[in-house]
């Protein structure tokens, strides 16, 4: 018998969508990560491919792939400067989502090491700090 998913044991697509609603939601207050999205009056599309980016890396349908082809996630983030306070600031957003969800200890669990993981592969600068 096959295993359930990450995605099924969570509720799907419903599910994903409310992550990424909370996590955006402390996006658009936050004066360091704002700045990085082109249309910052508007997130909707971001909110949808995120959401779908998700749903697919846990095991849900492809749309993300069918949409928008592979991932290629540090290309695509590569126009954009990210350092160690971005990711940081992105992992506090994306924690307190992931807390405030109903998934399992074990699924959140999951989830946040993934998410730690992206975050800090995201990153594509050095910090003044930390240089040298």
């Amino acid at each position: 018998m096959a295993q359930a998913t990450l995605y099924d044991r969570v509720g799907g697509l419903p599910y994903f969508e409310r992550l990424v609603d909370r996590f955006y939601d402390g996006v658009e207050a936050d004066p360091v990560l704002l700045p990085l999205y082109p249309d910052q009056s508007d997130l909707a599309g971001a909110r949808r491919r995120l959401a779908l980016f998700l749903v697919q890396y846990w095991g849900g349908p492809t749309t993300y792939l069918e949409e928008r082809g592979h991932p290629r996630l540090r290309a695509r983030h590569f126009p954009f400067s990210i350092g160690a306070l971005e990711r940081d600031r992105w992992l506090v957003h994306m924690r307190a989502a992931i807390d405030a969800s109903d998934a399992s200890d074990d699924d959140r669990a999951r989830l946040h090491e993934y998410m730690t993981m992206a975050a800090d592969a995201m990153r594509n600068r050095e910090d003044p700090a930390s240089a040298g």
